[in-house]
This record gives C-alpha cells, structure tokens and sequence, in this order.
C-alpha cells in the first residue's frame, strides 16, 4: 500500500513553525543563522532551533534543516559544528547542496538523512543512481520538469524524490544561476539572492519584465503526483510570512483529500502571487503565459482582513497525534492513569480515592467524557480504557487534574532528544601543488571556432554533437579532445548517451560535466570526467570527494577570488574560468519567445536590463543560456592566477579568428581591447 505523501512546509522564524505544524504539515524545513539558502529570512537561533525541534517532535513533525549553501574552507569548522548541533538535537534531516560538506556530514553523521537539495539540478535517472551510491536518501527535484519526466524518473529509482508544489519560480534552474553574484556580489549558491531577474530585463521593447516568472503552483494536481509516487510535496516560501505558511499547507491538505477550488486556496492566491500562478512546465505549456510580475493589485489582494483571517488558522493548537488512555478506579485505592502515544507511555496518580456513591455512582461514560477533553493540547483521544468498580463516586476535577498531568508528562516525553552519533574530525587536508607552467583548456560552442595556433593548449572540449571533421582536424596533436555535456538534460538523457558514445567512437576521451547527471553519463560512457565551472566546487573537501569519484580535472567555482582558489588542496588538477562571457543563467524557458518568433531571433538575440545593458542569449534549442554583458579577462594578470594547474577559456561568439588573438594575448600578457571584467576574481561573492 502506496504511503500518504509528505507535505514538507517552509518555516522561515518559529510562528512559521506553529503556522505550519497547525495546519497539518507533515514535515517543516528550517535554517540556521548561517549556511543555507534563505539567509534573509530570520532563520532559527541554537535555542529556538532546540525548541522547534522539540515542538515538532511531541507532534510527530519531521525537522529538516537546510545546509544547503556552498561552503569556503575558513567556513568548514563552523558547517562541522553546526552539523554536530544539529546531531545532538536530534533533527530527521540534512537537506544539502554541497559535494565537500555533504561528504563531511555522511562522514560525521551517518544516521542522519542526508537529501540532495534542489541547488544540485539533478534531472536524470542517472544522476539519481549516483545521488543514491554517494549516499543521499532523497532527491529534490528541479521545478522544471514536466509531468512525464517526473514519472520516469520515479519509475527509474526506489530513491525517495520530493517535488515543489507551490511557491517562486525561478527564471534560472536551481544551482546554475551567478546573475546576482556577476552583477552585486550576493550569491544565490550563497543564500543572497538579490532577485534581479525582477527587474526590467527586456528582448524587445524596454521596460518589459521577461526573466520573471510566476509562481509556481501544483496544488490541483496533488491527487496526480500523489498517483506518481511523490514521496514529498515541497512548499517553497522561507521568506515569506506565516499566514501564508498557512494558506498554502491548508490548501495542499485539501487538495490531498480531493479538494481543489476552496476559499483557502482563493486566500492563498491573495496572500501572495506573481500575476496569478502557473502549472506550465508541469503541463509542458511553456511560454509567455508562464510570466509575471508582482503588480499593485497582487499587493493589495493581500487586505488585513485576508490576513487576519489566516492568522485564525494557526492561533490555537490543532489536536494532531493520538493518545491511549488508561484509567483505573477501584475501591480502596488512589485513581491512576496511564497514557500512551507510539511508543512513550507515561503513569500518573492522584492521592484522591473514590468513595462509596451516596446517590448515583460515577458511570465509565462519564469518565470517557471527562478524559475525552484534550483541550488546547495537540493530542485527541483515540482509545480509552476504564476499569471501575460498582458504585463509587469520582469527583470531575480530580479525573481532569489527571488527564492534564499525563499529557503534560507524555509531551515531554515525545520530546525527548534521540541525539544522532556524531565523529569527531580533525580537516586534515593535504596542499595542492601546481605545475610550474599553466596550460589552456578551451570551451567551444562551435567547431568553427578552433584556433590556428595550439601552442599550450591541453583540453579541447567540442560541442557534444561535433562534426567528425573536426575532430579529425585536431587528433594526434598531444591534445586531450572532449566533449561538453549539456548543463539541461530534462527528458534528454538516452539521446545524450548515444552523441557520447558516437563522441567516442570519433577519437573523444573526455567529458566536461557541470552536473552530476553529466558525470554519472560520462562514467557510463567510458570517457574521462573533466568537471566544469557550474559543478561548483567551493573548498578543498569538495575536490577530495570528486578526487574519489576518480574525476581528472576541476574548474574551480566562478565566484571564489583567486586567494581563495589558491588555497584549496587537493591532488587533482584544478583551473578558474579565465576568459568568457560566463553563462548566468540556464533557462528552460526561453524569454525572447515574449518578444519575437525563433524565426527573427535565429539564436543572436540579446536581453537589455533598464541601463541599456545588453545580455546574449544563446539558443541550444531546448534551452538557453544568458551571458554576462561583458568577457572575463585575465591576460594581463596571469602572474597573479596561483596554483592553479590551467585557465579555461569559454568561446561563445567569439570566431576562430578572435580565439586566437584571444590566447595570443594571454600567451604575451597583452591588456584586453575593449569592454571587459575581472569577474570576481577579486571582490568574490558574500
């Protein structure tokens, strides 16, 4: 028998906490003040984490707490110890999204659930085997998937998935977005997501909003997913407030029981939306119709009247988990209770005896109504058991004096800390040593793009669907030739297996993978696994764990400084993103579609945000990708790129004429011509 899926709610301070547990949420997802990916929202203190946990746990509500934000070196002790807090408080889960810190936490913490967040894009069956061999018990999936991909992979895995169901949609798959990092140094992959994909951004008259999205909303299709398989249904909303915790876990609970269309869930629409909700990746109905923005009526629906009403729904304790009562009374002897819920049973007595009745005894109907009365308690009977002797007198208040004791008693008891086991560790970690001289490792979008001149050229990735004549006119130069896994693999994983395997079968020996679906790809493809920028790897634990997975080389995370990439150890050979307009998003969605047919935009057009800045956007047909306004340069500063093992280049563009200028300069040290960023390469990301 299917078990009834989970409905896992977002708690950004502890009235979310209440507001969620209340209304029927099986499951709540907290911060602490550091390290996750809501580092706006007010987050949960050492003590008020303890007493969420202990609230939840006497309810029978599951705590999953969020490290799901990448880690620096100089932050690992800290992550360590608030892996170590979380262990001795008992919490169910660790919902995480970096390799380094997920591999310190199986390490440390091997009882503790450890689900892979969302930020990790995960979107093959493949990718899904390999979250389960590193370890991880669950996977949260990405919003983009449609309905059919979402039953293939539950189909391809006994792994537990979790899928948002309601909330903010991102322009940007989880994980693959450095839009706010590139632009003002606050980092989604950090949890300071500025939102500038809110602002203007237009591919055709300005002013229009076109990498804004609705806000997602699966609500109606519960009972569908439900079908499916879905371990979990996922309420995105951390910064938001707890009426609308309530709203949106009040309505998830009636949609489960085949309820859609309520007045709560019109309440939900008023407490917050983006012109309304979308299902459209869902129902695979991309398009224009899936954007919005937060207009004023949007603001307004919200009315304190809306608001004051929702506040109802969680002012008063909601009776959730069952208890077992008990109850002797017998002549000659005090009145004892037991009470008993899962597997605590607690043991009150009162120094009150019965007495012989004068007129007419205490019934045991009596004595069920009196018990029966949990009041503002989150307990409701559900059995009770009497053993009375004929004809006694038992005063009320005595019985309710009883019953308010033992389920003080059994309240703490639930509560009572399972602590998980927890190992110490000491983050040994052995130095990088990088070779004297820096090689190029070059990123083509086209095959049009190889340069004349190879001199210190290592890593020549192609497009995965290269031509064999351009491969041919690169073999037997010293060269490792590669290929570069799509970052978006929805749906596309047989197809990308078979452009691998005819990659190899050109001479190609190597992958370069920005996600964990194109790892698990390569190794099954037999190629070599070059790990690009959007794996994000952040602190040297990360480069050991890849170092394990037998990975060849790794290009370092775009939004560490150079200090920073200079001080993570490890063996393996390591890179930065050394020149290129770096993607800032990946998008599933194009947004130039809002503007002009595919057939006038011909993959070259551009998205301008409200300063008259102007963004490429590359098309690879079932996705796209936006680019940073300006390239990386680092030519004229190679001398302060230290060790490192190899700079890559990422051509977009760019023609083969300008690749070679392009390493000509960087060979020579020249300055750059034109308009150009150091990236962050110094200032790095908060």
């Amino acid at each position: 028998m299917q078990k009834e899926p989970e409905i896992l709610a977002p708690a950004g301070s502890p009235e979310c906490v209440l507001s969620a547990v209340r209304n029927g949420a099986d499951a709540v997802y907290l911060g602490t003040k550091a390290f996750n990916a809501r580092r706006g929202a007010e987050n949960f203190s050492d003590a008020e984490l303890q007493k969420a946990i202990e609230y939840c746990r006497a309810r029978g509500v599951k705590v999953h707490v969020v490290l799901n934000t990448l880690v620096r070196d100089d932050e690992l002790p800290l992550a360590f110890d608030v892996i170590r807090h979380v262990c001795a408080l008992g919490a169910d889960v660790l919902i995480l999204q970096d390799v380094g810190l997920f591999a310190l936490a199986r390490e440390c913490a091997p009882s503790l659930l450890r689900h892979a967040s969302t930020q990790m894009s995960v979107q093959t069956a493949a990718g899904l085997e390999l979250l389960k061999k590193l370890g991880y018990s669950r996977a949260v999936l990405p919003r983009e998937l449609t309905k059919e991909e979402i039953k293939a992979l539950r189909k391809s895995t006994d792994m537990e998935l979790e899928v948002f169901v309601h909330g903010a949609l991102c322009m940007c798959v989880s994980g693959q977005c450095y839009m706010s990092a590139m632009l003002g140094s606050r980092s989604g992959n950090r949890g300071l997501c500025a939102q500038p994909c809110r602002l203007p951004f237009s591919a055709g008259e300005p002013g229009r909003h076109d990498l804004s999205l609705k806000d997602l909303s699966l609500i109606e299709h519960l009972e569908e997913l439900s079908k499916i398989g879905i371990d979990s249904f996922k309420i995105e909303g951390r910064m938001k407030r707890p009426e609308y915790v309530a709203a949106a876990v009040k309505s998830a609970k009636e949609a489960l029981g085949g309820k859609t269309g309520t007045e709560t869930q019109e309440k939900l629409r008023a407490v917050f939306s983006r012109s309304g909700f979308t299902d459209g990746y869902f129902e695979n109905a991309r398009g224009p119709l899936m954007f919005g923005t937060r207009r004023k009526e949007d603001v307004v629906s919200a009315s304190a009247k809306v608001l004051s009403s929702l506040k109802n729904l969680y002012s008063k304790e909601t009776p959730r988990v069952p208890v077992s009562f008990f109850l002797t009374v017998l002549e000659g002897e005090e009145l004892s209770l037991s009470a008993r819920s899962g597997n605590k049973t607690v043991f009150v007595s009162s120094s009150c005896a019965p007495e012989k009745a004068l007129n007419a005894p205490t019934s045991e109907e009596r004595l069920k109504e009196w018990l029966s009365k949990c009041g503002s308690t989150p307990f409701y009977p559900q059995e009770i058991e009497i053993e009375l002797d004929g004809g006694l007198s038992v005063p009320a208040s005595a019985v309710n004096a009883l019953r308010r004791e033992a389920l003080e008693k059994l309240e703490e008891a639930l509560k009572a800390v399972k602590p998980h086991s927890f190992t110490e560790t000491d983050f040994k970690i052995p130095s990088h040593a990088a070779r004297e001289k820096k090689t190029f490792h070059l990123v083509l979008s086209s095959g049009e793009q190889i340069p004349q001149n190879l001199e210190n050229v290592e890593n020549l990735y192609f497009p995965h669907e290269i031509e064999e004549k351009y491969v041919e006119s690169v073999e037997n130069k010293g060269i490792t030739l590669g290929v570069s896994v799509p970052r978006l693999l929805c749906g596309a994983q047989e197809k990308t297996e078979r452009l691998l395997l005819r990659a190899k079968n050109l001479g190609i020996t190597a992958a370069l993978c920005g996600t964990l679906d194109a790892v698990a790809i390569a190794q099954k493809c037999g190629l070599e696994v070059h790990l690009g920028f959007s794996m994000n790897v952040f602190n040297s634990l990360s480069v050991l764990e890849f170092e394990r997975m037998g990975v060849k080389s790794i290009t370092l995370s775009p939004e560490l400084t150079l200090a920073q990439c200079a001080a993570i150890g490890g063996d393996v050979q390591r890179g930065i993103v050394a020149y290129g307009r770096l993607p800032l998003m990946l998008t599933r969605n194009c947004p130039v579609k809002n503007a002009k047919s595919c057939a006038e935009c011909r993959g070259k057009s551009v998205l301008t945000d409200r300063m008259g800045v102007s963004f490429p956007v590359m098309c690879h047909g079932s996705y796209q990708e936006i680019l940073n306004s300006r390239p990386i340069y680092m030519g004229d500063r190679t001398e302060e790129i230290k060790n490192v093992d190899f700079m890559s280049f990422l051509f977009t563009r760019e023609k083969a004429k300008s690749v070679d200028a392009v390493l000509d300069a960087y060979r020579k040290g020249k300055k750059a011509k034109g308009d150009f960023t150091r990236g962050l390469c110094y200032r790095g990301v908060e």
